[in-house]
């Protein structure tokens, strides 16, 4: 693996780490108390933003180290609609990709 590579991994590591630590801090553990912290929202789509640009970097450098985060195409996707729509950001939706995608995707992160 390059070391560019390696850098856009760790980056979308380390900030899928951080919304679980941004979380776990806040002590947020649902979608009501998710809703009314504008403060953890913000840093929670920033890390989502973070992760999907990191992504879309490696799938454009390294297309085959790509290839093996599942779900690639979706989560720059999320990152896109968070970017372009941060207007209207569907903070329901949000909380769906944190409880259900979120810890698949941190596992499919390799800790360098």
């Amino acid at each position: 693996m390059t070391d560019r590579a390696a850098a856009l991994l760790w980056d979308a590591a380390r900030s899928a780490d951080r919304i679980a630590q941004f979380l776990n801090e806040r002590a947020c553990t649902t979608l009501a108390k998710y809703v009314e912290d504008e403060l953890l929202h913000a840093a929670v789509e920033r890390q989502f933003e973070i992760i999907g640009e990191a992504l879309a970097a490696l799938r454009r450098d390294h297309p085959e180290r790509a290839s093996a985060i599942p779900d690639l195409a979706t989560i720059i996707a999320f990152r896109n609609r968070l970017i372009h729509g941060y207007a209207s950001v569907d903070h329901a939706l949000v909380w769906s990709v944190i409880t259900d995608h979120l810890p698949g995707l941190r596992a499919s992160l390799p800790r360098t």
